[in-house]
């Protein structure tokens, strides 16, 4: 399968090309980055989609939200598939993506690693059993992260929104005012050269549950990227995540 690897020259984008290298049906024959810097490799890097002639079956996705318009005609144009790992898009955005999935099969996740697909799902469950509970999330990530609180978190919070009626999402905290009971707080944190830290505290007056989930290298994403990619080859068109492709196992 050949990939077109937007975001190449990113640190997530090198990241792709070299864990590709242990997938024995993958290659990643162009790729395409803003910046259009020099790549010392033997992949074409272009900054306009038109220049593109090596032909592909699959876009995964590293640049950044800004591009998702320019992305989505290109692809929906050329009827090509899309693994989308970017974060940070607004609504508008967003709808964007939506409504072009029902036209090409488009793979969306804020975080492509398997460890916080389950730790959503574990999530959810402590946060319907435990009664009366305050649920906060914490994220943790490298100072150099433009966009927070992390799609991943965002996308926490909103699952457990999702099963707990009436829970509003507080992000960050200032001034004096007492915590409200249905709150799902965020949290970010912005340090060193953190990868990833992710935890979730679901506390009431008897017990804490703490879920963690830590990413150890960049890696993971990468994999679990080109993992989509490999789900969605023979997919029709719509709107698929990661519990699509987890739980088909």
């Amino acid at each position: 399968m050949n990939i077109l690897l937007t975001g190449m020259l990113g640190k997530m984008g090198l990241s792709v090309i070299d864990v590709a290298k242990n997938f024995d049906d993958i290659k990643i024959v162009a790729g395409f980055d803003r910046h259009n810097e020099k790549y010392d490799g033997k992949i074409n890097c272009y900054n306009n989609f038109n220049n593109i002639k090596e032909d592909f079956d699959v876009i995964i996705d590293f640049s950044n939200h800004l591009l998702t318009y320019d992305l989505i005609d290109f692809a929906v144009k050329n009827n090509k598939r899309i693994v989308i790992a970017t974060t940070g898009q607004d609504e508008k955005e967003k709808n964007y993506i939506y409504n072009a999935s029902k036209k090409i099969p488009i793979f969306l996740a804020s975080n492509y690693s398997i460890g916080i697909t389950i730790l959503i799902e574990l999530a959810k469950k402590v946060s319907m059993e435990m009664e009366n509970s305050d649920i906060e999330i914490i994220e943790t990530h490298h100072n150099q992260k433009l966009d927070s609180p992390s799609g991943t978190a965002l996308t926490i919070a909103e699952k457990i929104k999702s099963i707990k009626n009436g829970f509003n999402i507080v992000i960050g905290r200032n001034g004096i005012k007492k915590r409200e009971k249905n709150e799902i707080g965020i949290s970010s944190i912005r340090r060193g050269n953190i990868v990833g830290i992710h935890e979730v505290i679901v506390s009431n007056e008897y017990e804490t549950i703490t879920l963690k989930h830590e990413a150890h290298t960049r890696a993971v994403f990468a994999k679990g990227a080109i993992m989509a990619s490999k789900f969605l080859f023979n997919k029709n068109f719509g709107l698929y995540q990661m519990n699509d492709m987890i739980l088909k196992k």
